[in-house]
């Protein structure tokens, strides 16, 4: 069921109404989500605002506007990598994972979105109109709208406006089992909330809903009592986040502890990273028949499992399934579950997973590259799995252009096919991990075998191009440092070596 509207977690900071103005309630609701948006938004009985309920799913209606071109996109601030037509395809899967049912969509092609509306007026009146012909609930945008946005727009289309942030929010806030999930997904929620909290105030106002005080007429949060209340909720929400923050800290310390603990067993760790629903869990399963959720959904696995497996000659490695990428990540989830995602951080490899059936393919590993740079994820070996081969015939499977990526390997993970392959790569990586060293080389375009070495048998953390040639630099067995002297710049550690 999708809302704009804070899921009610132990212990967190909700909005509710209470003598007809909303107030921050901090205290213990389980299990109840409580509205802090305008319009139809219902409670967990099903009930709405305007005291009639609703049967049956939620009928979004999703919009977005087409920013086609990549140098208006840049100056806008806007991080595209998927086409319209695939990120659309993207969002009908995020509002059914949610638990909406898609009716329409609206899309309008802009050099950049209206500041104050998004859309422009007639394509909002379009909009308004398809809402009315499909009897729709909400409209969910493709992007993340200011408070100011959002409700401009549910005045112009005359019911409840949900961004992708929101929407993203509400499905992590479904997903969310441990306590670790919760205290983050809590945290992005608040972050969320912080800034909208005038806007939300300005629509209860508009409803009716509370009384401005001071007999002035004024709106509320402008004057009077209801600046001061305004002023209590967004200290209510600043101190959550305060505490939330000092919790998250703690699991960090504890995480870190652990991980100290287990350098000293000497059990490397491997990682699975990306794109949602490429089939990591599915691989996990595999790999160790752990009981794990394996669903056709986006965000299926929120919380990090980690499980023992044997390696082909019988080594043991830790392999951790990690929470799946999406493109336009929010920020403030990407900041909340910096702690869950510290064990991509410290593993000694990791496995990208890849949906090699994904008409995006190349858009989605785009798309976990740039949030392992945005995570600050320091130069790791990598395998790239790739996934549901067992899906495509030989002519789509070469057409993947799998050479061009590191140590990859062809997988079918649901099958087993491919399964020991993958691993002896690990194991084969593993095993010239344990005696690297940093160097930076400049190789002449001549030398493509020395540069599919490097990448085969390395780990590359820059990699630049000029006339003369490649420039790598990163990590390198010892064992290949020979065939690279030649073009080696010089470094302390490598006159050492």
């Amino acid at each position: 069921m999708v809302t704009d509207s804070v899921r009610g977690l132990s212990n967190a900071a909700i909005v509710s109404v209470k003598e007809g103005a909303p107030t921050i309630v901090v205290e213990r609701r389980l299990g109840r989500r409580a509205s802090w948006g305008a319009g139809l938004a219902e409670d967990a009985a099903g009930e709405r605002d305007d005291g009639s309920t609703q049967a049956g799913p939620e009928r979004a209606v999703l919009a977005a506007v087409d920013i086609s071109r990549h140098t208006t996109a840049a100056r806008y601030g806007r991080s595209i990598t998927l086409p319209l037509h695939e990120s659309l395809a993207e969002l009908n899967r995020l509002t059914v994972t949610a638990g909406a049912v898609v009716v329409g969509m609206v899309t309008q092609r802009l050099d950049h979105p209206e500041p104050g509306t998004f859309f422009g007026k007639g394509k909002i009146e379009e909009l308004r109109d398809v809402v009315r012909e499909e009897g729709a609930d909400l409209v969910i945008f493709d992007d993340e709208l200011s408070p100011t946005q959002q409700r401009n727009l549910e005045k112009g289309v005359g019911c409840k406006i949900v961004d992708r942030t929101a929407l993203i929010l509400d499905i992590f806030a479904q997903r969310a089992r441990t306590r670790e999930g919760q205290l983050q997904v809590e945290l992005a929620q608040l972050q969320y909330l912080l800034p909208r909290l005038s806007e939300l105030w300005v629509r209860f106002s508009r409803l009716g809903g509370a009384s401005s005080g001071g007999g002035g007429g004024g709106r509320i949060a402008t004057r009077g009592p209801g600046e001061t209340q305004l002023e209590v909720d967004r200290r209510a929400i600043r101190e959550r986040i305060a505490m939330l923050k000092e919790r998250i800290v703690g699991v960090s310390d504890h995480r870190h502890r652990y991980r100290e603990r287990r350098k000293q067993d000497g059990i490397p760790v491997v990682a699975l990273v990306g794109y949602t629903n490429a089939g990591k869990s599915t691989l996990l399963r595999q790999l160790t028949g752990a009981d794990v959720l394996v669903e056709d959904k986006l965000f299926a696995t929120l919380d990090p499992t980690t499980r023992r497996v044997s390696l082909p000659r019988g080594q043991q490695v830790l392999l951790t399934d990690t929470v799946g990428f999406i493109q336009r990540l929010p920020t403030s989830l990407v900041a909340a579950f910096r702690a869950t995602l510290e064990e991509i951080d410290q593993a000694d490899l990791l496995i990208h997973v890849v949906d090699s059936c994904s008409a995006a393919m190349s858009a989605q590993i785009e798309s976990v590259g740039r949030t392992l740079d945005e995570l600050h994820i320091g130069a790791k070996p990598m395998v790239t799995a790739f996934n549901k081969v067992d899906r495509l015939s030989t002519e789509e499977i070469e057409a993947l252009g799998m050479d061009s990526f590191p140590n990859p390997v062809p997988i079918a993970a649901a099958t087993g096919e491919g399964v020991t392959a993958m691993l002896s790569r690990v194991e084969i990586i593993l095993d010239g991990q344990a005696d690297s060293i940093p160097v930076t080389v400049r190789l002449p375009y001549a030398a493509g075998d020395l540069i599919h070495l490097f990448r085969e048998r390395g780990t590359i953390a820059h990699e630049t191009y000029d006339p003369d040639g490649t420039h790598l630099h990163g990590m390198l067995p010892r064992r290949f440092l020979d065939a690279f002297r030649p073009y080696l710049v010089e470094t302390r550690s490598i006159r050492r070596a």
